[in-house]
């Protein structure tokens, strides 16, 4: 699975990506996607960052959260499923499948120029340049393996939100609950701090996770039925 998805990842990047040719549609993308925040109210990303910006620390220490996390996390989740509870590996893991197959396709159809590459005028600051952190997306072997322009829905923010939810229905505590649902909450703030994000394509993100979990819930209610009479079979003939 990991390798289809990282398959039509690349063709994605390859057509659309981060060639000159989207350059301008992405920038188009992100003057519709800023012209609406302005429309409703929510266009504060840039006010955010520079708020931020006067404590260097915590914005390296998000650099860092967002070079490191977004694979880590998901991965030691999926694993910890995966032994922890075998039973809700199956829904989960197809949750999240949808969720990223559904992004996918908002890359290829929507491709979006992120804050922190947008004119100077935007206001926005690249703190991956200027502050730094463990590497940089424009420069070196990053840059041929990442589509700065897939931004729309947020896979940071949605694979974020699932790893919260999972380890939220798994854990046993309160207290270890909350610190499951602070991990979706502190990426949210990473992924606007840094300018990788807009608030337009994060709740994008929750959304396809809300559509993928809905897929999945779907999926297994057809699943259930042929499973049970699979075992009565199985039962009889033994």
């Amino acid at each position: 699975m990991i390798a289809a998805f990282y398959a039509v990842y690349t063709l994605v990047r390859d057509l659309r990506g981060t060639r000159p040719v989207s350059a301008s549609l992405a920038f188009a993308n992100a003057r519709r996607v800023v012209g609406l925040e302005k429309a409703i109210g929510i266009f504060q990303e840039a006010d955010i960052q520079h708020w931020a910006l006067h404590y260097r620390f915590l914005v390296e220490s998000l650099d860092v959260w967002y070079a490191t996390t977004h694979f880590v996390v998901t991965t030691a989740v999926l694993v910890a499923l995966f032994f922890a509870r075998p039973s809700q590996y199956r829904p989960w893991r197809n949750t999240l499948a949808t969720a990223t197959a559904v992004a996918l396709v908002g890359f290829a159809l929507f491709p979006l120029m992120p804050p922190r590459l947008l004119p100077g005028a935007y206001g926005f600051t690249d703190t991956l340049k200027t502050v730094g952190g463990l590497w940089n997306v424009d420069s070196g072997p990053m840059l041929h393996v990442s589509d700065q322009y897939a931004a729309m829905p947020s896979l940071h923010f949605a694979w974020a939100l699932w790893c919260g939810l999972v380890l939220w229905s798994i854990l046993p505590r309160r207290w270890m609950k909350g610190l499951a649902l602070a991990y979706p909450a502190i990426t949210l703030a990473c992924i606007i701090i840094t300018a990788n994000h807009y608030f337009t394509d994060t709740a994008a993100g929750a959304a396809i996770i809300a559509f993928g979990y809905g897929i999945s819930a779907l999926w297994e209610r057809r699943r259930r039925p042929e499973e049970q009479r699979g075992r009565k079979s199985a039962m009889s003939v033994t």
